[in-house]
């Protein structure tokens, strides 16, 4: 061929790869839904991958966070002394001093989810402007404070919705706060804000607001420099004056531990995803060559080379490949605008969105990987004998395992229709091997998504025993009672628990408190809970051993066991004062904390200071007991003892939360891959076997037999898919998971792990026949409305 030949035949390729992408219209439709799927999954997971790096950080200096959040007494200092502060040794900038108050608000009639009259529990108000100079605040919904009767809440630990309203009974005139908006401090410095000028319309009479301070030091990367920074403030200030103080470094090390548990679960994801993209992928190009094998002749007899051959079928999985990048990289960007707003509230950072180096990396390395994908069957088609394609036909006659699987299928009590449907697959073995493949990988990723949200959910209510119980008893009056705020005396607590025990409702309760104190052979201390009274209801869940069952026994976390050496079995040491006091460890519990968990006896010998204020009483009830009608009950009996009843509410994880909406999409997608998968392989088989299928029905073939037929043909697929995917699904679920625990700094319980019951391992099982099934259902009814006459005609 000439080079002028060769150069005309630019067109006549153009045009020919035009005409095969327009006339395939299935396999075009299946290639750019694949494609934009396997983009959408890739650029939301590269993103929440990128944005879970380092995210504390990058928060901290969008929002100018402060090292050091530090509370003083108002009664102590003035503003003058605390203004002083900006001078001490290390301090380079600050903010403040904000008036602040501890309330004890109630919710006000015509909330969204939450009864008149239920208890919000202690709230830390501040009275501020939402900008610096130092912890500005990122109002995430609704807007700011403007006038009086207004307050902003945290975003993502908010009791209340915008739109809800408090009432503050012990405030003068019993206030109403309206939440007009939610927003994000970076270094959690209160638990609610207003304008500064609503302070003293909030004021208890009698009562002097406390002053909040913010600081940054020139010094502040450990935890040493911190402390001495602090020290070198309360230094300059009189003695008591500092009633509480938050180091930025606490609320970092809570959002990396969270940011690291997504790396595992999002490179799993992603595996599975790219992995069944290009199966299916394959499978359609190599099934669009094998059905050409006539029009590949043509092609050859009209001059058209090898290579051009190879071309035109690449670029025909290109054009419909790219516009389902395209696709995906669109869609990718709008799922994670909702979806990393969620995660970066869990992660306490702010959103960086999808990067545009991401949008282009992601599509380009999809394109690569079609291109090798289709480079194989294409490369097939540009060897293939011009005079072998034209004898065939329209395709290629099923082999000796074919014909041998048909006769096999032939002598089964079944009906002849149901008998050529289980044998259609044997006729393209590696077709169906990949077929397979893919609904196999399906198979994993939904067993692997429902395994994940199940133990993720477990692992939540194991963590919210960290405050068991239905209700909770304070130590402070209950907010509105004529009791003034006192000192609660261990008489008082005896007469609470006798009180309690003697509730209406009540089906155990467990006085709880928290001490510290050291570990011998160690430095520091490290904190101590002590239960006293029957605590079996309340044990937290365990990793593994036991739960205390009297003095003398403690249960502890992995961070405990790492930080001091220690294992199940051991007896360490608990120091304070000169004394000591031994405990065995009998087991170890689900916490993210570096705590002993212990009998209130065990403490005996160390003779620690009783601190009434740091007890209080977690109160399981009866079923069918109300726990807002059983707390206002039992708060007529405890208000002369100056202690408060309210309902615990329940534990709200934005990590679970987040990861739970992000395990069903990806599911989802991965299920519309394997489903595409499928559907696109029975229409090749359909289409390949339509002059059989008109002699069939010629013969008697009724169009529900013919669905039959067709749906028969996936029945073996998706038995194999779901026997070989739902192990492989389950064990992915406890490799990923204890990945994710051992992230965060913790261990998994078994008991969480174990959520594959009988029931749902046989609904997998029977899932895997079930995606098959929906993915042939479209080719089954084609191949049902076919008319027997066009049937024939077809070669």
């Amino acid at each position: 061929m000439s080079r002028q030949d060769k150069g005309g035949r630019k067109g006549p390729l153009s045009r020919i790869v035009r005409a095969g992408v327009g006339r395939k219209r299935v396999q075009t439709l299946v290639m750019t839904l694949t494609t934009m799927t396997a983009v959408t999954a890739s650029v939301l997971a590269g993103g929440l991958l990128l944005d879970s790096q380092g995210p504390y950080q990058r928060a901290f200096d969008a929002q100018h966070g402060a090292h050091l959040s530090a509370d003083f007494s108002g009664a102590t200092v003035d503003a003058g002394q605390l203004t002083a502060t900006a001078h001490a040794t290390g301090v380079t900038q600050t903010a403040g001093p904000y008036a602040t108050l501890t309330l004890h608000p109630r919710v006000a009639a015509g909330n969204h989810f939450m009864p008149a009259g239920d208890p919000l529990g202690a709230m830390t108000v501040v009275g501020r402007p939402i900008d610096g100079p130092l912890d500005d605040l990122r109002v995430t919904v609704g807007r700011w404070v403007d006038g009086p009767g207004e307050i902003v809440l945290p975003d993502g630990d908010s009791p209340l919705a915008v739109g809800d309203k408090m009432v503050v009974p012990n405030a003068p005139g019993h206030p109403t706060l309206t939440v007009v908006g939610l927003a994000a401090s970076v270094t959690a410095t209160a638990d609610g804000w207003v304008a500064p000028q609503e302070i003293p319309a909030l004021t208890p009479s009698g009562a002097v607001p406390d002053r909040q301070m913010l600081y940054r030091f020139a010094h502040a990367g450990t935890r040493t420099e911190v402390e001495a920074d602090h020290a070198a403030i309360a230094s300059a200030l009189p003695a008591g004056a500092v009633l509480s103080s938050t180091s930025y470094l606490d609320v970092e090390v809570d959002a990396n531990r969270n940011s690291a548990t997504f790396v595992p679960f999002l490179v799993a994801f992603g595996v599975l995803g790219l992995l069944m993209s290009l199966l299916v992928i394959g499978v359609v190009v190599s099934g669009a060559v094998t059905a050409g094998r006539r029009r590949i002749g043509i092609l050859k007899s009209l001059g058209f080379t090898p290579s051009q051959v190879v071309r035109a079928y690449l670029g025909q999985a290109l054009i419909p490949a790219g516009v389902g990048a395209v696709g995906g990289v669109l869609l990718g960007n709008l799922l994670s605008i909702p979806i990393m707003g969620v995660a970066d509230k869990a992660l306490h950072s702010v959103t960086l969105g999808v990067p545009f180096w991401l949008d282009l990396v992601v599509p380009l390395v999809t394109l690569a990987a079609v291109a090798g994908a289709a480079l194989i069957p294409a490369r097939r088609a540009g060897r293939l004998r011009t005079i072998e394609a034209l004898a065939v036909g329209r395709t290629e006659q099923a082999g000796r395992f074919g014909r041998s699987a048909h006769g096999f299928a032939s002598r089964l009590p079944l009906p002849r229709w149901l008998t050529l449907g289980l044998a259609l697959p044997f006729g393209r073995p590696a077709r169906s091997v990949t077929t397979v493949a893919a609904v196999v990988l399906g198979t994993i990723g939904v067993t692997f998504g429902i395994g994940l949200a199940l133990s993720l959910n477990q692992v939540e209510q194991g963590l919210s025993q960290q405050m068991p119980g239905s209700v909770q008893v304070m130590p402070f009056p209950a907010p509105g009672s004529s009791t003034k705020p006192r000192l609660v005396t261990m008489a008082d607590l005896d007469a609470a628990g006798r009180a309690i025990a003697a509730q209406p409702g009540t089906a155990g309760s467990a006085e709880m408190s928290f001490a510290h104190a050291g570990v011998a052979g160690k430095t520091g201390q490290t904190q101590i809970v002590t239960y006293q009274g029957d605590s079996a209801w309340a044990a937290m869940q365990l990793v593994s051993g036991r739960w205390f069952t009297g003095p003398g026994e403690a249960d502890v976390p992995l961070a405990f066991l790492t930080a001091y050496g220690a294992h199940v079995g051991d007896t360490v040491t608990l120091t304070s004062g000169g004394h000591g006091a031994p405990v065995k460890i009998v087991g170890e519990v689900l916490s993210l904390h570096n705590e002993l968990l212990t009998d209130a006896g065990s403490l005996d010998p160390l003779a620690l200071p009783l601190v009434p204020d740091s007890r209080f009483f977690s109160i399981d009830l009866r079923p069918g007991t109300d726990p807002v009608a059983y707390s206002d009950s039992l708060n007529h009996a405890l208000a002369p003892y100056g202690l408060t009843a309210m309902p615990n509410p329940p534990h709200i994880n934005l990590v679970v939360i987040s990861m739970d909406t992000l395990a069903t999409i990806l599911t989802l997608m991965l299920v519309v891959v394997a489903g595409l998968g499928v559907l696109n392989t029975v229409l090749l088989d359909t289409r390949e076997r339509v002059h059989d299928l008109g002699v069939l029905k010629a013969l008697g073939l009724k169009p529900r037999q013919t669905v039959g037929m067709v749906l028969a043909s996936v029945t073996l697929t998706g038995l194999l898919a779901g026997t070989v995917g739902v192990p492989l699904g389950i064990l992915l679920q406890r490799t990923v998971l204890p990945a994710m625990a051992g992230a965060a700094g913790t261990e998994v319980p078994g008991v969480d792990l174990d959520v594959f019951h009988a029931p749902l391992v046989a609904g997998l099982l029977v899932g895997g026949l079930l995606l098959a099934t929906l993915g042939a259902l479209a080719p089954a009814s084609w191949a049902a409305r076919a008319r027997t006459a066009t049937a024939l005609r077809t070669e």
